[in-house]
């Protein structure tokens, strides 16, 4: 079991930054292929960006050149820096944690974290 703990959203301006943290637990972090989701006023969860522990990094087309994915594999945590917030950036943020074992893919949600951006 992989147990994640968010921290970090709120409320900012259009324009402003925020930095969403993931602090993961129960199994080796470095094997882990994290994420970030978010889930907008009513509409479904989407992948806002993923890092694979072969080192690639995804991101949505929406927020490449503002958000960025870190990772702290001595804390066992990863990060999300939002730039350039935008209102439609509003959204329940979800951190992901996935692994592989043969066949099989496992995937860990954390508790979700409210980011508003206001206009």
């Amino acid at each position: 079991q992989v147990q994640l703990v968010e921290s970090g959203g709120g409320l900012v301006q259009t324009g402003g930054s925020l930095r969403l943290s993931c602090a993961s637990s129960g199994r080796s972090f470095s094997s882990l292929n994290m994420g970030w989701f978010r889930q907008p006023p009513g509409k479904e969860r989407e992948l806002v960006t993923r890092s694979w522990s072969g080192g690639v990094t995804y991101y949505a087309d929406s927020v490449k050149g503002r958000f960025t994915l870190s990772r702290d594999n001595a804390k066992n945590t990863v990060y999300l820096q939002m730039n350039s917030l935008k209102p439609v950036d509003t959204a329940v943020y979800y951190c992901n944690a996935e692994y592989r074992f043969g066949s099989s893919v496992f995937q860990f949600w954390g508790q979700g974290t409210q980011v508003t951006v206001s206009s």
